[in-house]
């Protein structure tokens, strides 16, 4: 529950501080009609929207095993990161919209000082969320976490769009706006797509530990012959492995279900992410390298 603890709390303090950021861009594109810096905002917005469904999806695989669920609620949190990559391109539709009207009716925003100081303290705000959830996700190892920052990351570099587009418009260039406004949405595509990716290896069921990893592990334990039929998957700290190890077909049931107890123990010490493991046993007529345990 640690994790899901730690989780939910990092959540909230980007939701408040994504809040924030939206509101400051949102308001004042609004306000001197700059559809880049409005859309910039929608997308902070929409990452906001996203932390309320993180929120929901670790409250909901935080949830225990029961009888329906044995192998517990972690995906929750996989299915909670795909709504995050939906959301960004329902986002992704609406910028599309927008810039396709301005590029065809025209026009030309409203740009002052104040809209350069408010993306730039916005962009400060984006690049420390991003750096900060990034690096807690990948030690935590949560998919939810790592989804959420790759979410905030497009952020920063729309600020940056829409901070050189600023300086176009200010120039002389007023299609730079809508035009900046369809770069942040290729860059919103790709970081969706990425979050599909991150998020279906733990829904398919990916590997979770290299098979190598586990047969070492099973074979450093005393009264077993060899280890073979690894399998393993999970997400974050639930991970599920079940192997079949060959014992001495001279061991008593007693002892060969002993070997296969020290074989879990040897697993689960090494790596704690290791929720559950089962271990197989077959018998073999003749063990060439393992001493039979008393």
């Amino acid at each position: 529950m640690a994790y899901y603890d730690a989780v939910r709390r990092i959540l909230m303090i980007i939701f408040v501080l994504n809040i924030l950021t939206a509101l400051a861009k949102g308001i004042y594109g609004l306000y001197t009609d700059t559809l880049s810096m409005s859309a910039d905002g929608l997308h902070s917005f929409f990452d906001s929207t996203a932390n309320i469904i993180g929120l929901v999806g670790i409250s909901l695989a935080a949830r225990p095993p029961d009888r329906d669920h044995p192998y517990g609620h972690a995906k929750y949190e996989s299915f909670a990161a795909m709504g995050i990559a939906i959301l960004l391109f329902a986002g992704c539709l609406q910028l599309i919209v927008s810039a396709a009207g301005r590029l065809q009716s025209g026009g030309s925003p409203n740009v002052t000082g104040l809209s350069f100081v408010v993306m730039a303290l916005t962009l400060i705000i984006n690049v420390g969320v991003s750096s900060y959830e990034y690096i807690l996700g990948r030690r935590l190892k949560s998919s939810i976490l790592v989804a959420d920052s790759l979410h905030t990351r497009s952020d920063v570099f729309a600020s940056l769009g829409v901070i050189l587009g600023l300086f176009a418009v200010r120039m002389g260039y007023p299609l730079a706006d809508p035009l900046i406004a369809l770069f942040i949405c290729v860059l919103i595509i790709h970081t969706g797509l990425e979050i599909i990716r991150e998020s279906s290896t733990a829904l398919l069921d990916r590997a979770a530990i290299d098979e190598k990893v586990i047969i070492d592990l099973a074979r450093s334990v005393e009264g077993v012959c060899s280890c073979h039929a690894v399998r393993t998957r999970g997400m974050a700290e639930e991970i599920y492995v079940d192997l079949h190890i060959e014992v001495d077909a001279s061991l008593s049931m007693e002892l060969a279900h002993e070997v296969g107890v020290d074989v879990e123990r040897a697993i689960k010490s090494r790596i704690p992410e290791v929720r559950d493991v089962v271990v197989h046993l077959e018998p073999k007529d003749y063990c060439d390298n393992k001493e039979i345990p008393i």
